[in-house]
């Protein structure tokens, strides 16, 4: 059952929830102020997710923005009309919740990328475990043009771009197109406007088509072993190999595939 919505002040939900197949989509809604992160929205988001994390149902999460662009960071004027520190620290605090959310949740979250992602939008993007960006996408973590560095934002996008790259990003708030965010790995797949949900469900589908066990040991494989010395990440990788071997899912697609025969998954 969805999260009834925080509500923005036109009293429309700020974020929307829809499921269909095992796949839930949560779309950020203030199209007019370009789906900035206000304080409300970053609360909905992380009680949504963690809700999600707990589903069984859900196998995959899309991440995607109302009208014609994806999201534009956090919402400035809000900022600006709260200049105390305290209240700072626990807004980016509240940020960094919504990304460790979209790490830790057992579901890949995909980014749906249409317009601008911008500062914490970028952060959002860079944050998903995969995205896809229409062709008119554009891509900034522009914060420095405005005397604050991206400092939040820098920790995905330092762990999905090259050093370098990602440096120039930050040191220059310059934007970058599709295309180039494609060929630095911020993006997995450009596609034309028309085709961006067609490309999404197609990648969705993909991976609600594999076994859950598989997937959710994965992506918490995948996150781990990150940054691990090499002796480190394999002893990881060993030992959640000999554990995922245990599972009924593994008995029955390895006898599915000697059988050549579709797998039922049982999900556990």
């Amino acid at each position: 059952m969805a999260i009834a919505p925080q509500r923005a002040a036109e009293n429309e939900p700020i974020l929307l929830r829809s499921e269909a197949g095992g796949v839930v989509t949560l779309t950020l809604n203030r199209p007019r102020q370009f789906n900035a992160l206000s304080e409300a929205m970053l609360d909905a988001l992380t009680a949504e997710l963690e809700a999600i994390g707990r589903d069984e149902r859900a196998r995959v999460v899309v991440l995607a923005g109302a009208g014609d662009n994806f999201c534009a960071g956090h919402d400035l004027k809000e900022m600006r009309a709260r200049p105390d520190q305290d209240w700072y620290r626990a807004l980016f605090g509240k940020c960094i919740a919504v990304m460790r959310a979209i790490a830790e949740i057992p579901q890949p979250v995909i980014a749906r990328v249409q317009g601008i992602a911008t500062a914490a939008g970028c952060q959002l993007v860079a944050g998903c475990d995969l995205a896809v960006a229409s062709e008119e996408a554009r891509f900034a973590t522009s914060g420095i043009n405005v005397g604050l560095f991206c400092s939040t934002p820098a920790v995905p996008l330092t762990r999905a771009v090259q050093l370098k790259p990602a440096f120039e990003m930050l040191m220059t708030g310059d934007f970058i197109d599709a295309a180039e965010a494609h060929r630095l790995g911020l993006v997995n797949r450009v596609v034309p406007r028309a085709q961006l949900d067609p490309a999404v469900g197609e990648l969705a589908a993909k991976i609600v088509a594999k076994s859950p066990v598989a997937v959710a040991t994965g992506k918490r494989l995948f996150h781990s072993i990150q940054g691990q010395p090499l002796a480190k990440a394999y002893e990881v990788a060993g030992e959640t190999m000999a554990c995922n071997m245990m599972a009924e899912d593994v008995g029955e697609g390895i006898d599915a595939f000697m059988a050549k025969r579709k797998p039922t998954w049982r999900g556990r």
